[in-house]
């Protein structure tokens, strides 16, 4: 693939692309897009304005309209450039903040206004234009950051991600419950995540999107983040506070779908151009949504030269892929007759399992470091595996199985458990078949599913118990982490993209010890390295207790490298405490209780170990050695031969 830095449009001739951008235009293979197309300042003659690109091969005329022309279509057409398909002019007077629209005269003699596929900003909604806007120039401070990041093996480092829909994390109640800026989550949000303890943030699509409800998953604008929260320099400011606070940012990347809106990428020049023509190929029934046309060369381009776009132009760590699996099969969700098999007759996207191999190869040979994230529904063979061994390319997947799995068992009333002991432990057998993230995300509390705390059986004392018990089991098990805002503190209510978290729940002793619980969940995990060295290899994981479905308990051993001190993780999921279990350990002597669930600084009954157990020699259970343990009701136990991490808790 060939590649170029363009030069800075502002300093060239802006009737010019260049040879080598246009050859490679007209290929479909330029990666970094955006420096050529879009509108960028520049200046002809010694006059300031706004040169202009756009891709509409089939189109008769395009026109930039916009308030120094009065909106006039004949005021400055665009000239076609050969057979690139792209349309160029200038515009003076115009600069940064204009807003603007393509005027487009398609090849089948109908009209249409279109916002710019490759615009840096856009009008607050319901307002649909692109917004002229200045993208070069921003004073990063985090090259520590990206040194640091290009020396990291993420799969051996502690990966907690704080999942985050910016608009509804926290609201200005008193200035009419106006969303915050990004400069105001750079000092907020970024301080709360460091303060508990997350080495991660995922933010829910910040592409520019029209419709608030749709959680910014129907995106138009892919280059834009949405001025709903500050213009672009704006959103770098919040990048560079998390960067300067050790923590990453993952962008929630769209290219699964896309809306219908009138002024969006659909029949953008009179044709078929970013989707398929037909709608058994082009349309997604559920989202009534079109789909990308992912074969057609200079489509996959644009996708593959966002991706790197994010990670370039705003320092970005990673990306999760939404929705992969609706990308990989051609029958997704689609009755019989209602879909066309690929070459071969068979039901997999052929084009759509390129496209998502060249964008993994891409992005991870040019932006050092970061990592990418499937959300993958299907048992898809190698989500995770190498693109060179037929694999997707993506550095994670989420582990949906787990999560359906595990919520499910949860849900049921403890004295059940027993007939469903294997959801906890069906797990174990593919954890280790790609390198997975453990996911209780935003679809976990919408739509009718209750909120975590709600989701758990009995009465409220069992059911924060049950919530606490449960966040133990998930961060020692094998796998990333990943938590949706508001399940930290177990809010009550769904999640509401229209409102904010119900902060004022922390007034309340259970909900501040669930978050305290989190926040020392993270700092164990990440203080100690057998707990997440080897989180995607199986020599990272041994059972102690897999079979006790009479009792509803789980214990296993996590191992890092050679020298790292091992961690016991035991699991009650019943309401009656077990005085005296008899643990099989790997050492005889003292293990510490490193953190217990029900410790009444979390809002627990406090039963435990008095901070520690002593392991007598003697086999048990194929270990050398074993303790009695007093297991609290509904809670999990860490043991570790040194108090790491957040220390012992004593009970």
């Amino acid at each position: 693939m060939h590649d170029t830095d363009s030069p800075d449009p502002g300093q060239s001739d802006p009737h010019s692309l260049g040879e080598l951008d246009e050859y490679l235009l007209g290929e479909g293979t330029h990666r970094r897009l955006w420096k050529v197309l879009g509108a960028h300042l520049a200046s002809r003659e010694g006059v300031s304005g706004v040169r202009f690109a756009v891709w509409a091969p089939n189109a008769r005329r395009v026109s930039v309209v916009a308030d120094v022309n009065r909106w006039d279509p004949a005021a400055h057409p665009l000239e076609p450039r050969g057979s690139t398909g792209i349309w160029i002019g200038f515009v003076a007077g115009m600069g940064e903040g204009d807003a603007y629209l393509y005027d487009i005269l398609g090849a089948d003699g109908s009209h249409r206004r279109k916002a710019d596929p490759v615009g840096f900003g856009a009008q607050h909604p319901p307002q649909i234009a692109s917004v002229v806007r200045d993208i070069r120039g921003y004073g990063w401070r985090d090259d520590a950051w990206l040194q640091q990041r290009a020396k990291s093996n993420a799969r051996r480092a502690p990966i907690s991600i704080y999942e985050v829909h910016l608009g509804s994390w926290r609201r200005r109640v008193q200035e009419d419950h106006r969303m915050l800026s990004y400069r105001e989550a750079a000092r907020e949000l970024i301080d709360y995540v460091a303060d508990m303890g997350f080495t991660h943030i995922e933010l829910m699509p910040v592409s520019e999107h029209p419709f608030d409800g749709s959680w910014g998953y129907q995106p138009v604008g892919l280059f834009a983040p949405t001025i709903r929260h500050g213009p672009p320099h704006e959103f770098r400011d919040l990048i560079d506070a998390a960067h300067a606070r050790h923590i990453g940012v993952l962008l929630d990347w769209v290219p699964g779908h896309f809306p219908t809106d009138a002024h969006g990428l659909g029949h953008f020049d009179g044709t078929a151009l970013y989707e398929h023509a037909d709608p058994r190929e082009g349309f997604h029934q559920d989202w009534n949504t079109l789909i990308y046309n992912f074969g057609r060369r200079e489509v996959g381009n644009f996708l593959i030269a966002n991706a790197l776009y994010w990670l370039e132009e705003y320092h970005l760590d990673g990306l999760r892929v939404d929705a992969v699996a609706s990308m990989l099969y051609r029958d997704y969700s689609r009755a019989a007759g209602e879909w066309i098999p690929n070459v071969h007759g068979g039901r997999e996207n052929l084009e759509a399992i390129d496209l998502l191999q060249r964008m993994n190869s891409v992005v991870y040979a040019e932006a050092p470091g970061i990592l990418t994230a499937a959300e993958e529904s299907t048992s898809f063979p190698g989500v995770s595996g190498p693109v060179h061994d037929g694999g997707l390319g993506f550095g994670y997947k989420w582990n949906l199985g787990w999560m359906n799995d595990t919520l499910d068992y949860m849900g049921r009333e403890p004295v059940h458990r027993r007939h469903h002991h294997h959801q906890l432990t069906f797990g174990l057998h593919y954890a280790f078949s790609e390198n997975f993230i453990l996911p209780i995300s935003h679809d976990e509390v919408v739509h009718g599913k209750g909120s975590m705390l709600t989701r758990m059986p009995g009465d409220r004392w069992q059911q924060f118990a049950n919530l606490r018990a449960y966040y133990g089991f998930m961060w020692g098990h094998p796998g990333k982490k990943l938590l949706f805002m508001g399940c930290e503190f177990a809010q009550i209510r769904e999640w509401r993209q229209s409102g904010q978290l119900d902060w004022e729940l922390l007034d309340q002793p259970e909900h501040a010890g669930v978050q305290r619980l989190v926040r020392d969940l993270n700092t164990l995990y990440r203080g100690n390295p057998a707990l997440h060295r080897h989180d995607c290899e199986s020599q990272g994981f041994h059972w102690l207790e897999a079979n006790d479905a009479a009792h509803s308990i789980y214990a296993w051993l996590r191992r890092g490298d050679d020298g790292d001190p091992p961690v016991v993780v035991i699991c009650n999921f019943t309401p009656v405490p077990r005085p005296g279990w008899r643990c099989p350990l790997p050492a005889a002597g003292r293990w510490t209780e490193l953190l217990n669930t029900d410790a009444a600084i979390y809002g627990g009954s406090n039963t435990g170990n008095l901070g520690s157990v002593e392991a007598d020699a003697g086999p048990w259970h194929g270990q050398p050695a074993s303790a009695q343990v007093n297991l609290p009701p509904l809670a999990t136990v860490f043991l570790g031969v040194a108090p790491l991490g957040s220390g012992p808790h004593p009970t």
